[in-house]
């Protein structure tokens, strides 16, 4: 089969096969270059299953997550700093670098050994370098997403970078820790990152929010909300997801070729009064597509487990067009909460009972090799799925895959997702369904926290009633029930005299015109060209001019900055007394601050004023207002910062003033993280 693929080795000129070599413990490891054309778009393999490794090294490419944790660290040396080499190799430039997740956070060492060996700049010139191109995003709040490796496995692969860098193995094995100091923290690839990249984001709104909370800790002395990570939500591809049917559709409605191209919000709202038999006739066809390929599906499937005859009648005789069908499909890690539906088996009984009105409920999907939790739901699954009260009613489909999943978000009538809060950072194969006419029926974090609308789907609350996991369980999966027996099932029953659900219908016209277009991926394209790819290229562009003299020039800067920190002193301060007296509304807030600053000048020190507040009791504090001073008086080695503004708002408020440096080439405060608090 391998043979078959569309995947061509890359030679050189003389026809040698091209390979980058790492240095492992006491060997080198070799890796040869496979090329895949995904469309216009070349995508580069690293296969290290040749002669030249022995059979440990050999297994590295072998299963993405096999083997053991050394096995994952090979892994991520050979993604990072291979993929760098790959490229070194192939003389591709590249202006920005994108990293999803921590995995390949070691390209950003690789590419300052490059700048530190070819360009001779300093270890801290070359990480400004690097992260000025650098955009991290983070795709999971899941601890388990994020690896982690003991400072030993680090030392035994990557001992050579500190003495390549000239920086101390403190320093070095400190940029995948919080606290370089703290020698029990283990290596965080997640941190490391952080660490060499410039922007961070997250994946949908909440996540953004979540991912400041997450990494907080690595900027001490700025509260979460106020932290350079940001967020652009996932896009789905739509000729890929988007069944034929519909593609045709919208074609003809559009009058376009392709509506991926011009997702104008205007040409979508045209499918708002075509005619209910249009819509339902795509529908009727897609859900008959997904019948005929999972008839044929479980009946293999069941003929080799050799299950009983009759039962394999009975569970195919069930899979009807005419039937509600609820999908489930994804990886089943616990917090996803695929047993929810299960929580209790009476009120599911009574739900797949209901005279007159079948519904079917259809899970797939893998868990990790090593969550040992999400196989025995996988299997707990299963064993409902054969018992006699629910078979036919609940189906679990083996072997998961591309496939089956788009029948899955194109065939089925609602789409099921019921993720713990807020652990959901984007979610997918919602906006999928959508595509294609289909409800979905989720709790409101992730994408579908800026996707619903009512009347075309269903949500449960955004927020927790609970802390405890079990009462949370309960009290959403009770809200599950209602909603199926009380609005899904009747809307899809509720049939007019032509036998066609209009309110269904309307539902599918709304969720496709209002919701769907904002989630394909030309317009998540459009996001990170415009907020981050085009302003980091610009950045880095400049700072990279004449032998990188900016660059050279602010990290000078920097330095001067921490040997006179200490010299930084309040030598008066005139305010509001908040501790005595309340500040009416209207009135003006005034602060007076005089600073010592030693051999620094003015301009090079910022200072601001900061209203922060704690919402509830379990609440993070938050920043409600920001105001810097301004530079009112200039002395010798001193300087006055004032600032007065109108109170807006009513409560009580803790405030203070951080002083921070400021430099026009730091694209955030953060970038250079020096705080003291007054």
């Amino acid at each position: 089969k391998f043979s078959f693929l569309p995947i061509l080795p890359v030679r050189d000129d003389t026809g040698n096969w091209l390979k980058v070599s790492l240095a492992f413990p006491g060997r080198r490891v070799f890796a040869k270059i496979w090329k895949i054309d995904v469309g216009r778009v070349p995508l580069y393999l690293l296969d290290t299953d040749i002669e030249e490794n022995n059979s440990d090294d050999r297994f590295i490419t072998y299963q993405l997550y096999g083997g053991d944790h050394e096995n994952r660290l090979k892994q991520e040396i050979l993604l990072g700093i291979g993929g760098e080499r790959l490229l070194h190799t192939l003389g591709i430039h590249a202006d920005i670098y994108h990293c999803n997740e921590g995995h390949a956070a070691f390209v950003g060492l690789e590419r300052i050994r490059n700048l530190v060996q070819e360009q001779n700049l300093s270890f801290h010139e070359a990480l400004d370098v690097v992260r000025a191109s650098t955009l991290f995003t983070t795709h999971t709040p899941v601890p388990a997403g994020h690896d982690v490796f003991s400072e030993e496995m680090i030392r035994a692969y990557l001992s050579e970078y500190p003495t390549l860098f000239n920086i101390s193995w403190e320093k070095f094995v400190g940029l995948g820790r919080v606290d370089e100091t703290d020698t029990h923290e283990k290596f965080s690839m997640s941190h490391l990152a952080a660490r060499v990249s410039q922007e961070i984001n997250g994946v949908s709104e909440i996540h953004g929010s979540v991912s400041q909370e997450m990494f907080r800790p690595l900027w001490p002395g700025f509260m979460a909300n106020e932290l350079h990570i940001g967020y652009i939500t996932n896009g789905v591809h739509y000729q890929t997801w988007t069944a034929k049917p519909w593609q045709l559709f919208f074609k003809e409605l559009f009058g376009k070729e392709s509506v991926a191209f011009h997702p104008d919000e205007n040409d979508w709202e045209k499918i708002l009064v075509m005619p209910d038999e249009k819509i339902w006739e795509i529908r009727t066809a897609l859900k008959r597509e997904l019948v005929n390929a999972l008839s044929e599906k479980i009946k293999s499937d069941m003929t080799r487990r050799h299950e009983n005859p009759r039962e394999i009648i009975e569970v195919l005789n069930s899979l009807r067009e005419d039937t509600l069908v609820v999908g489930f499909a994804r990886r089943f890690a616990t917090y996803k909460r695929a047993h929810l539906l299960f929580h209790d088996m009476e009120k599911l009984k009574h739900i797949t009972s209901l005279k007159d009105m079948p519904i079917q409920f259809l899970f797939a999907g893998k868990a990790h090799p090593k969550d040992k939790a999400g196989q025995d739901l996988i299997k707990r699954i299963v064993e409902i799925s054969e018992m006699p009260d629910f078979q036919g009613k609940v189906i679990f489909l083996e072997n998961y895959d591309m496939e089956v999943a788009k029948y899955l978000v194109q065939g089925v009538d609602v789409w099921l997702n019921n993720p713990e809060r807020p652990m959901e950072a984007s979610g997918t194969s919602g906006m999928k369904a959508a595509l294609n006419g289909v409800l979905n029926l989720s709790v409101m974090d992730g994408w579908w926290a800026e996707g619903y609308l009512p009347g075309a789907g269903w949500a449960l609350p955004k927020e927790n009633t609970y802390d405890r996991k079990d009462f949370q369980d309960e009290l959403d999966s009770e809200m599950l029930y209602n909603l199926f027996e009380k609005e899904v099932i009747p809307s899809y029953y509720d049939r007019n005299e032509d036998g066609l659900p209009e309110k269904w219908i309307d539902m599918i016209r709304h969720s496709i015109a209002n919701i769907a277009p904002k989630f394909i991926t030309r317009r998540m394209i459009a996001e990170y060209l415009e907020k981050y790819y085009l302003p980091m290229f610009e950045r880095s562009k400049k700072i990279s001019l004449d032998n990188y003299k900016e660059i050279r020039e602010l990290c000078e800067w920097k330095k001067k900055i921490i040997a006179n920190w200490g010299a930084i002193k309040v030598l008066d301060m005139a305010l509001h007394d908040s501790a005595h007296k309340p500040l009416p509304l209207g009135e003006d807030f005034h602060a007076e601050i005089v600073l010592s600053l030693g051999n620094l000048k003015p301009e090079e020190i910022g200072i601001e004023v900061l209203f922060i507040q704690k919402k509830g009791p379990d609440e993070p504090k938050e920043i409600i207002y920001k105001q810097e001073l301004v530079i009112s008086k200039k002395g010798r080695s001193k300087a006055t910062y004032e600032t007065t503004f109108p109170v807006t708002q009513s409560g009580v408020f803790e405030y203070g003033f951080r002083i921070f440096p400021k430099h026009h080439l730091l694209p955030n405060k953060m970038d250079f993280n020096l705080v003291k608090w007054v």
